[in-house]
């Protein structure tokens, strides 16, 4: 009786754990998009809405009387707003910007500082506090010659945070994962095809990981996805959403995270 209650046990757990893996997606894909800029509120939002998914959008201090209410009705349909600093320092050898926000001439102090107040500013967009999500600038991870990841770890002002990558970088090795460097592909391209955007989300179904993608304007603005491509692989996701998750960067994290 002993052998034949274990055996009922045994097969009840297989019978559980079979149930519980049809039910779990294939991949996880998370759309980002940086610096809060107008073709994501007049193209990409509309698109994702029409295609009733989520993303995630990497906000600076760039808003204004006009574009501030939107983001704030953004926020309420359920899309994370997270922080990518208030004035978004890089180094003018890579881009060109204002001499002041030089992160050749920052210090992590000066980060830490833009970061905090930037979280403030997300919480009267949205009252949310428990935690946010980062995006490094230029997906630089120093400022005035000094990395201050750890710095940031320390400090407790980011949960999760987002570096670069190429159509390469595909998430598999949960286990060694650092959350405060969280690979994603800088979708660029002459122009980059709807068909590229879904070539990357198939190699994350194939290796089930977890898949980023970094965007910047949207059929307008400046590293131009086009419109088109764009409406390509939502209509890709939307259609294979038994086989994919699509969700935010802090909920993708916090799902990957649990299973280290």
């Amino acid at each position: 009786m002993k052998k034949l209650a274990l055996f009922l046990l045994l097969l009840n757990f297989v019978f559980v754990a079979n149930a519980q893996q049809t039910k779990r997606k294939k991949a996880i894909i998370v759309l980002t998009y940086d610096d809060g800029i107008n073709s994501q509120l007049n193209i990409a939002i509309p698109q994702l809405d029409s295609a009733h998914l989520t993303a995630t959008f990497f906000l600076m201090g760039n808003m204004t009387e006009a574009t501030l209410p939107r983001w704030r009705e953004v926020g309420k349909k359920g899309y994370e707003l997270a922080n990518h600093t208030l004035y978004h320092p890089c180094l003018l050898t890579n881009v060109k910007a204002n001499p002041a926000n030089n992160s050749a001439i920052y210090t992590p102090y000066m980060m830490l500082r833009e970061i905090n107040e930037m979280n403030t500013l997300l919480f009267a967009l949205d009252g949310k506090t428990s935690g946010r999500t980062y995006a490094y600038p230029c997906t630089e991870v120093e400022v005035g010659g000094i990395n201050y990841v750890d710095t940031l770890r320390k400090a407790g002002l980011a949960k999760y945070a987002r570096i670069g990558g190429g159509p390469d970088a595909v998430i598999t090795d949960f286990k060694n994962l650092d959350p405060l460097k969280v690979p994603s592909w800088g979708v660029t391209g002459n122009p980059v095809t709807g068909d590229a955007l879904i070539d990357f989300v198939k190699k994350v179904q194939q290796s089930g990981g977890l898949g980023i993608f970094m965007f910047h304007g949207v059929g307008g603005d400046y590293l131009i996805t086009p419109a088109d491509a764009h409406r390509k692989l939502l209509t890709y996701l939307a259609a294979h959403r038994n086989e994919i998750e699509v969700t935010t960067f802090m909920k993708a994290m916090d799902e990957v995270m649990a299973t280290k």
